[in-house]
C-alpha cells in the first residue's frame, strides 16, 4: 500500500526548524496540484536554494530528507517541473515520493483551508511549538483534521460486493463512506453498506487501516458477511455499479497502493 515504503521511514513529528539548502519543497497551486518533475521513473521535487525568500513550514522527513510546504509564491524552477494532480501521479508512480506527495497534500489542504478563526474571525498564524494554527485575537488553537472513513469487503459465500462510483475514481472499489457524529466504525460499516447497496451485514471484523492524504482520510478496512439474501438495491446517485463478483472474476485496480485493492486481492486469492 502507499504507506509501505520500507526500508525508508516517514518521520511525521513536528519540528520547529528553518529551511536549509537542499531541503525538498512541496509547492501546490490553487487547485492542489503539486510541482514535480515526472520525466523519469520517480517523482522529483524541487530543492531549496539559500538565496530564495519564501515562506515555508516543516512538514515531515523521509529518512534523512526534509520536506517543507511552501505557503508563499515561489519562483519558476525551470524545464521539467510542472504541476500535476495527485490522481495523475497515482496512476504512474509509487514509492516514498508518492507517499510524500499524498501526505503533503493532506497538510497543505489544512493550511490553505484555515486562514481565519472559526470562533472569532481573527487571523490564524503558525503556532511555532507544535503543528497547529493559533488565533492572534482570541488564542484559539486549531489542529490538523483527519477524517475517519471505512472500506468494506462484504462477502456472500464465494463472492464479494464490488462497486464503482458514479463520478471520480473509475475503477473497481468496495463500499466506502465517512463516519458520522456519534457512530462507531462498525455502525458506519452497517449503515454505509445499507445506504449504498441495500444489503444488511453481520460478523463485522477489522482488517487494517491506511492514511489517505488525497481526501484527508484515515481509511479503516473491515470485512463482513451479507445477512440474508444479499439482494442489491443500489443507490444510483452514489454508484453506477454494484454486483456480487466471484473470486476468480475480481478485477483489481491498476495500482497496488490502496487498501481497497489489497482487500479485493486477498479475497480473490482465497486468503479471506
Amino acid at each position: 500500500m502507499i504507506q509501505d515504503i520500507a526500508p525508508s521511514r516517514l518521520y511525521n513529528s513536528y519540528i520547529k526548524t528553518d529551511i536549509c539548502e537542499g531541503d525538498f519543497l512541496l509547492c501546490f497551486d490553487s487547485e492542489g496540484k503539486l510541482l514535480t518533475d515526472t520525466s523519469g521513473d520517480r517523482i522529483v521535487f524541487p530543492r531549496y536554494e539559500n538565496e530564495e525568500q519564501l515562506s515555508a513550514v516543516y512538514a515531515f522527513s523521509v529518512d534523512e530528507d526534509r520536506y517543507f510546504i511552501v505557503l508563499s509564491e515561489h519562483r519558476d524552477f525551470g524545464a521539467g517541473f510542472e504541476y500535476k494532480g495527485l490522481r495523475t501521479l497515482r496512476d504512474s508512480f509509487g514509492g516514498k515520493e508518492l507517499f510524500a506527495a499524498f501526505t503533503a497534500y493532506h497538510l497543505w489542504r489544512w493550511y490553505s483551508d484555515n486562514h481565519f478563526c472559526g470562533r472569532c474571525g481573527g487571523k490564524l498564524s503558525l503556532h511555532g511549538r507544535e503543528r497547529a494554527l493559533v488565533c492572534e485575537k482570541c488564542g484559539n488553537v486549531v489542529y490538523p483534521r483527519i477524517n475517519p472513513a471505512v472500506i468494506v469487503g462484504v462477502i456472500k459465500e464465494d463472492s464479494i460486493l464490488v462497486t464503482r462510483y458514479r463520478s471520480g475514481y473509475s475503477h473497481n472499489a468496495l463500499v466506502a463512506g465517512f463516519t458520522e457524529i456519534g457512530e462507531t466504525l462498525e455502525e458506519t460499516v452497517a449503515r454505509e453498506v445499507m445506504e449504498e447497496t441495500g444489503v444488511r451485514v453481520k460478523n463485522i471484523r477489522y482488517y487494517k487501516s491506511q492514511p489517505w492524504g488525497m481526501a484527508q482520510d484515515m481509511l479503516v478496512g473491515f470485512y463482513c458477511e451479507a445477512d440474508g439474501s444479499g439482494e442489491i438495491h443500489m443507490d444510483e446517485n452514489e454508484l453506477k455499479y454494484a454486483e456480487w463478483v466471484k473470486r476468480e472474476d475480481v478485477v483489481l485496480q491498476p495500482s497496488d497502493i490502496s487498501l481497497t485493492n489489497e482487500m479485493m486481492k486477498l479475497f480473490r486469492d482465497g486468503n479471506i
